[in-house]
């Protein structure tokens, strides 16, 4: 199992916005990938901001599941406030 640093973003418009993938500048991950991956226990994801980790957790939503970090009070370490993944 890898632990993986997220570093990196897609997302839908800004209207709505919603994760659709996420990388860590060499490798990139659908949204439901990386869910397959978490729930498998293939792999963990986190983020890393000012030395302060968050972990990538798998939420069941009312219509389907989706990525978010752990709620630690930090907004800057949400996956909605990293960079868009070049390329993707």
């Amino acid at each position: 199992m890898a632990d993986i640093r997220i570093t990196c973003v897609t997302k839908t418009a800004p209207r709505h916005e919603a994760i659709t993938g996420i990388g860590n500048g060499t490798q990139w991950w659908t949204e439901q990938q990386a869910i397959t991956r978490i729930e498998s226990k293939a792999d963990t994801f986190h983020t890393m901001v000012n030395n302060k980790r968050a972990d990538v957790l798998v939420v069941n939503g009312p219509t389907k599941k989706y990525l978010r970090t752990h709620a630690d009070g930090v907004p800057n370490d949400n996956l909605l406030a990293l960079p868009a993944c070049p390329g993707h």
